[in-house]
Formats: structure tokens, sequence, C-alpha cells
């Protein structure tokens, strides 16, 4: 359910389960002039104060009142815990970047996109950093950096032209007023376009139909859009209106219509994606035509420029004629890439003119007819080949993610052959690797302009393992080359291409991001990576101290228990990362918190993550554990898992736990777990299959039922696949018979709850619709049911990821306290 999942969890104010508003109690009925006063001792017991206190006593001061659900000794343990965390969560991250050649020729100009949590306003503060860069030899290069950032204010993408000279920026509009499109110079505000909700909504920045792609000559720019609202149903005090109103017409109502189905988490009341194209000169808008009512559409690029004064647009489209199954995190969606001509212009003295050529009958073209997923198209600069990536064993098999390949089409310049034109395979799917071998591609995006200067090479970042590495890839010969170090357990994004250089980010689960800059060594084969002071990821000293006392590594877990039915893949060992204090002063082992990630089908790589890090600072070794099913292993050890969670899974997790007790680096009487979505689903069976294991627990929006989850999710054939293995994809229903609703009962963790001794707190997003806020609550429920210790706090505006800054924010706290709280 989640490829790469954080787990997450809210507020020091426990909320009850229909509102979040804390409820005073209310003073009983004053008899007499003096009023004994009660305070509570727990939170269901309360005892009488040695000296009551007269009502007119007139040094009496107002009566503090505690938090719901907290006590004197667990307050000041959130004083303490939030200080700290708040120091981890105003570290910055880098989402983007960018280069361009300077206007003098000499070293390159770089732009990065920065955020940072802004608690108070619940939002993420986003701001630009500049930084010339200079390049004497491959060893030594220098970063002249702005003085300050520049904070970018309601804005929703950037989007800078392919020369630099141009930047595009959307401000996506909060209610039904118009979207802005802002296009500046190098000194000044040149453009500025409003555009309308008749012709459509916002435009899409979600990282997956995302696409904002300009034309080489940046006249043009096509870009994602939510379609116009359809038009609804009229009424006033007459009934049915017929011709419907005007906005301002304040004697009628709109009715609903009929309801729209969406893609489901993050997509609710998002309407269907469709692609337009705005002229920059004239602010017209055009809705591209051509294209089918039932495909959704994202990612789109410009085509090389082809005979005649067409230019064609080449885009993602997902097909929705029957149902829209939930597409965040979920790549075994059918995809395909086709081509649509662009609308129609023609150059005049007053500039570009768009041309309707909606009565020119030219159907998009689909470019990939026999493989059945495509995305993330990318042309060389030559323009001579199309590299897309393909999720096909995803949409074969019906798991939510898998080991990827990589695709080329040599493009035809004749139209006419682009249908029949043939898909080469560059990079096929990774079954089992050898030690040490390329495991297979693993990424969930792809750089805008991913070429170095050959034209036919791509640096993306990939999952290895429990790592992510950058690879360089030739598109002609297959060649794959590990080009981040490959001594380093650290994990390496790359952020963007600088001709034959890359500026890149390294981390680990104890060290806070570190700019790079790769040089060429030898023919593209050997590189060096140069460090750049940067003050990007600045830090309190008192992180630094926390994080320096700290180490990490990167462990091998024998599979247990291997049978003859299991293929190589699945045999092979599985992988944990290990947080703990390089401290020697003690033999005594710090509490274990055992981390799951989601997915089944996710990773957790040996990056930074501030609120895994808060949690190793305030005491804690971290087991991070990728179970068999994980990504970065190959596609056997990914695919054994289907049809076996509940079991192999929280095997594989035992064994994990076992192998670090055996070695000493736990003690059996101090382990805690936390996981969410999937990982939730882990957690709950741990603790009722294992429940003299674990002294606390914590989950967020976990997977507790899959009989009540099938009925009520966005991703129903989810529970199929992962119950019933492949050939539960080809026996999804949306009316699962009594036998199959058995078998998912069986699997789910509430089928053990009545062993279960451990306190668990849950944290759950009440707009989640990939596992809805029912799964955790039934079960929470029940667990209150036979007395057992739970905690709960709902999120009312967060959907699965809890995400939001304080949301975020609140729930490793809340974390942090609880563990404290049983495992001292």
């Amino acid at each position: 359910m989640a490829r790469l999942l954080c787990i997450t969890t809210s507020s020091y104010w426990c909320v009850n389960f229909k509102s979040n508003l804390l409820r005073p109690p209310f003073p009983p009925p004053i008899s007499s002039r003096r009023l004994t006063l009660l305070r509570p001792t727990s939170l269901f017991s309360s005892k009488r104060l040695s000296a009551p206190l007269a009502m007119d006593d007139s040094k009496a001061g107002p009566i503090k009142e505690m938090p719901l659900g907290l006590d004197a000794t667990m307050e000041e343990e959130y004083a303490s815990q939030s200080k700290l965390l708040q120091e981890f969560t105003s570290i910055s991250n880098i989402d983007k970047a960018w280069i361009f050649k300077s206007d003098g020729g000499i070293g390159s100009q770089a732009m990065f996109s920065i955020s940072q949590a802004n608690l108070l306003a619940n939002k993420r503060r986003k701001f630009i950093v500049s930084a010339h860069i200079s390049q004497e030899t491959n060893s030594t290069s220098s970063f002249q950096w702005a003085p300050f950032p520049v904070e970018m204010t309601g804005v929703s993408t950037i989007v800078p032209s392919p020369s630099g000279s141009k930047l595009l920026v959307v401000r996506n509009p909060e209610n039904e007023s118009a979207s802005k499109f802002e296009i500046w110079g190098s000194s000044q505000l040149e453009k500025e376009f409003h555009i309308p909700q008749s012709v459509h909504g916002s435009v899409y920045t979600d990282g997956w139909f995302e696409g904002v792609s300009w034309n080489s000559d940046e006249t043009l720019i096509a870009y994602v859009a939510e379609e116009p609202s359809p038009s609804k149903p009229t009424f006033n005090d007459l009934g049915y209106k017929k011709g419907g109103s005007t906005d301002k017409d304040y004697s009628s109502w709109k009715g609903q219509g009929d309801w729209e189905e969406d893609w489901g988490e993050s997509y609710a009341g998002k309407r269907q994606p469709a692609l337009f194209v705005i002229n920059i000169n004239s602010g017209e808008v055009q809705a591209v035509k051509g294209i089918e009512k039932s495909l959704s559409v994202g990612q789109v690029v410009w085509a090389p420029s082809t005979k005649g004064v067409c230019q064609y647009l080449v885009f993602v489209g997902w097909s929705s004629d029957t149902r829209k199954l939930g597409i965040k995190y979920c790549y075994n969606r059918p995809c395909a890439l086709y081509a649509v001509r662009a609308p129609l212009y023609k150059s005049e003295a007053s500039g570009l003119e768009l041309k309707d050529s909606s009565n020119e009958d030219m159907p998009a073209v689909n470019l990939t007819q026999h493989i059945n997923s495509a995305f993330f198209p990318r042309f060389s600069p030559d323009g001579n080949s199309l590299v897309f990536l393909s999720a096909r064993s995803s949409v074969d098999s019906g798991a939510h993610c898998a080991t990827d390949s990589l695709h080329r089409i040599d493009w035809p310049t004749d139209v006419k052959l682009w249908p029949s034109a043939k898909i080469v395979d560059v990079i096929p799917v990774v079954m089992c690797a050898d030690d040490g071998c390329f495991p297979g591609l693993y990424f969930s995006s792809i750089l805008s302009n991913p070429w170095l200067s050959d034209g036919c090479t791509m640096i993306i970042s990939s999952i290895w393992n429990s790592s992510q590495v950058i690879l360089s890839v030739n598109v002609l010969s297959g060649e794959v080359l590990r080009i981040s170090p490959a001594n380093s357990n650290f994990s390496w994004n790359v952020l963007t291409v600088d001709g034959n250089n890359i500026v890149a980010v390294s981390s680990s689960p104890v060290d806070v991001p570190q700019i790079k800059y790769g040089c060429i060594v030898e023919k593209a084969t050997a590189w060096s990576w140069l460090d750049i002071s940067s003050s990007i990821f600045k830090c309190s000293e008192k992180v630094k101290s926390l994080l320096s006392s700290l180490q990490f590594s990167i462990m091998k877990i024998p599979v247990k228990d291997v049978s003859d039915g299991l293929t190589k893949g699945a045999s092979k060992p599985f992988e944990a990362i290990f947080v703990s204090s390089n401290s020697k002063e003690s033999n005594a082992c710090n509490p274990l918190i055992v981390i799951l990630h989601g997915g089944p089908h996710a990773v957790s790589i040996s990056s930074f993550s501030k609120s895994l890090a808060f949690l190793s600072s305030i005491g804690y070794n971290l087991l991070i554990v990728n179970y068999r099913g994980s990504l970065g292993f190959g596609e056997e050890a990914l695919q054994s898992l289907l049809g076996k969670v509940g079991s192999q899974d929280v095997n594989d997790v035992l064994t994990a736990i076992d192998h670090v007790i055996d070695k000493g680096l736990a003690s059996p009487s101090k382990i805690t777990v936390l996981g969410g979505s999937h990982g939730g689903f882990l957690t709950t069976h741990l603790i009722g299959q294992a429940p003299d294991k674990f002294v606390a627990a914590a989950v967020r929006n976990p997977v507790c039922n899959l009989a009540l989850m099938v009925g009520t999710t966005d991703i129903p054939d989810w529970c199929y696949v992962e119950a019933y293995g492949s050939k539960g994809k080809d026996s999804f229903t949306e009316a699962p018979s009594a036998e199959q609703l058995t078998l998912f009962h069986s699997k789910s963790p509430i089928s053990h709850l009545s062993k279960v001794k451990t306190p668990i707190l849950f944290l759950l997003g009440a707009q989640d619709l990939r596992v809805p806020v029912s799964n955790g609550l039934q079960y929470t429920r029940a667990l209150k049911e036979k007395g057992a210790v739970v905690k709960v706090i709902v999120f009312p505006n967060d959907t699965h990821a809890i995400d939001r800054p304080q949301s975020d924010f609140e729930s490793f706290l809340n974390i942090g306290v609880w563990f404290r709280k049983y495992c001292k």
C-alpha cells in the first residue's frame, strides 16, 4: 500500500471517536461556600486533597488541568521530547534541483527547491536557494551560494524552461477561484495569467499524473490539470430550472448530479486529469483534442519536431472504463504511452496564436500496444530515442509494486510509423541476482533531463538491497554501472545533471544529508565525489552531538527453515538496518524498536529520516527490517510473499529479532515494535502471534482485518493478491464470497486478537481511503472489550500518510512518550 511509507501519529491531546474537541469537565453544583477540589491521580480515579480550599481564598490561583490522557510524569516527557523533536523537524529537505549554463559560459547556475515544516501554519514552507558552480579540476569544485533563500509563498510548483531563461510559477487555488500562471524572466515578472475553473481546475502537482513541459522554442507549455467541472442540475423555489444559472444567481442552488469516481487515496474529490496547452505570449489555453474520455492522462512531454507545422505530445494514459482503483503507490495499474497532436499554432507579427484543431480528426496513437505498462517517457537529446519505464511485473502478478524494466523506442520521424515502432528491452526484470550484483531497477521518479553529454547515458537513482544508489545506464547498449561508491552503506539520490557532472545528496540513518558533486574520472567508468559545503541541512549543535553518538550497519539475516519449494531468490538472506549507540561505556543494551515498512512491497533504505533519528536520539536502538517481499532484492524474493502475508513476513521479523538477541545487541525484555499500513498489519500480527515478545507497540493506519478492508478500501484487489497470491488477481470481485471472507479473516491480525497482551498506541487518519479508519477502530474496540491497554489518537483531516506537519510531529512525539512509558 505504499512504496516508501513513514510511520506517523498525532497529538499529545487524545481525541474522542467523534470529535477532536477536548471536553472540559462540568463542575458539580455548588451547595455551600466551601468547595472540596479533587486532583486526578490517573485517568480513571481521583483522591481528595489533604486541605480543602475555600472559594473566597484570595491566594488561590487557577487550577492546572492536565490534557486528557496525561499525568504529571508523562507531561514532563512531552515537554522534554517535544523540544528535541522540534530541532529535528526544522531540518530542511531538498525537493528538486536544476542546473543551467551561466550567461558568460563559465561555470553553471544551480537552483534548489527547498521545503521545511512550518508547524504553526501546519504547512510546508517552500523556498529557493541558488548557487554558482565553478569547477577547476576533477578534484576541486566550488559552490558560491546566494546569501539568502527566497520564499515561494502559495506556490504549487515551479518549472524552469530548458534554457533557464524563463521560470513558470503555478499557484493553484484553495477554492473555486482561478489558477494563476506566472512567467518570470531573470529580473522580473513578464506575464501573469488567470485560468478560470470553466477552462480547467487545479494543475496536478502530485508527482504521478503531474506533467509540465516546455516546448523547444519556449513559447508553449503543456501540462496536466483537472478537467472543468461538469454542469449540474439547478433548482429554485419552482423546482428544476432549465438552462442552469450563473454563479451569482442567489435565487437558486446547484444539485449534486451524478457521482464521479476518483483515483482513491490522495485524489478524493479531484476531477479527471486532462491535457492542456498554454501559449505564454497570449495566455490562451486549449484542451488537447483526440484523447478518449476514458483516459486519465499524465507525465506529458513534447515530442521532437516532425516535418510540417504540427507539434506532438507524448503522455501516459490510464484507462478507466470500469472502476478506478486506487493508484497512489500502486504501479500495477495498466498504462500506455500515447502520442497526440498539440493544438496548431501559426506565427504572426503579434506572436503565436493557437488554432483549434478539433475539426481535424487525429485521435491519440497508442505507442506501446504490446506492453501493459509504460510510464516516465524521456526523449534523448538528439530526439532519436524514446525511453520509458515499465512495471509489467506488477501488472502481470498483481503486486502493487515490483521490479521495473527499462525500454526504448527508436523514434521514427514519420508519424505513420509510430504505432508499429519496435520496443527494445534495455534493462529486463532481474529475477535473482548473484551476491553483490545489480538486483534490478527500483525507482519511483526520474529527472526531467537525466542525460550526460553523450546523449545516450541516463543517470538514475535506484534501490539496491537496503540502500539507494546512483546508476548510469547506456540506453543503446544496456550497460548498467553503479557510480555512487560501492563501499558505502549510505543512500545516494541524484538531484540534477550538469553536463558530465552530477549533483546528488548522500545520507545515512545517523548522518544528515550532504550535497555531493560527482565528476567523471575515466570514461564514465569511475567517478569522484566531492563534498559541497552548504547550510541547507543545517541542524542544531545538540542534534549534531546526538547523531555523532550513533552508528548503523546493514545486517544479512539468514532465512529460517528454508523449504524445497522456495525459489533461489526467496532462499537468500534478507536484510535489516541496525542503528545503535557507539558508546562503549555500558554492556547493557538500549531498548529496541523494531521498525516495519508498509507495502508490503516497499523498502526501508539507509537514508536519513528525521523521525527515526529522533527515536534513536532519545535512547532507542532501531532494527529496521526489510523482510522478504521488499523492493531491491530481485523479483523472486519479492514474489515469494504473495499469498503468505501474516506468516512469511511475520517469521522473517521474528528471525531478525532473534538474530540481534543472539548477537547480544538487544535485550529480550526491552523490545517494542512500530509499523504503519502493512507494517501495522505486521505489528498487530506480531503482538498476537508472539504475545510475550514485546513490551509496547505503536501502529499507524494498520490493516487489522482484511475481511472488513476489502469492502471499504480503494484497493480491494490488494486484499485478494496478498491473501491468495497472483491467482487472486483473477478471482478479485467487488462481491467477495463467504469462503473468501473467511480466508481474509484467517490471514488477518484480528484472528489472533484474543492472545494480545501488549500495550498498543493507534494513530489513525480519519480521511484515509487506503485503510479506512474503521479497520483500526474495530480492532481497538475489540481490544478494549477484553481489557487490553490501548491508546487511540485520530487525526480528523489526515489521509493514509498522516503527513501534515503538525500530525507528523505529534505522532512521533506520542510514539516516543508511549515507548518510554512501557520500556524504561
